[in-house]
């Protein structure tokens, strides 16, 4: 069976559905495997608990809707 995870922020409901169907659509067409047979998980970790260039994600955000004035999903 094939797995797939994913680890990401905090996502809706909404954004789980569709990530898990679509990744599973996918992965199904390419590998040529029934979409019955595979799992998935999707582990969420807070944008306070992860970061990049030195910086929590939460922070990373920010900076950015500050600069694009653009507003990211939380």
């Amino acid at each position: 069976m094939p797995y797939i995870t994913i680890e990401s922020g905090t996502l809706t409901d909404q954004q789980k559905e569709e990530l898990i169907r679509r990744l599973t659509e996918v992965s199904s067409e390419i590998m040529h495997v029934p979409q019955d047979f595979f799992v998935t998980t999707i582990k969420e970790v807070s944008d306070k608990n992860f970061g990049i260039g030195g910086k929590t994600i939460d922070k990373v955000k920010d900076e950015y809707r500050k600069a694009h004035s653009y507003s990211l999903g939380d």
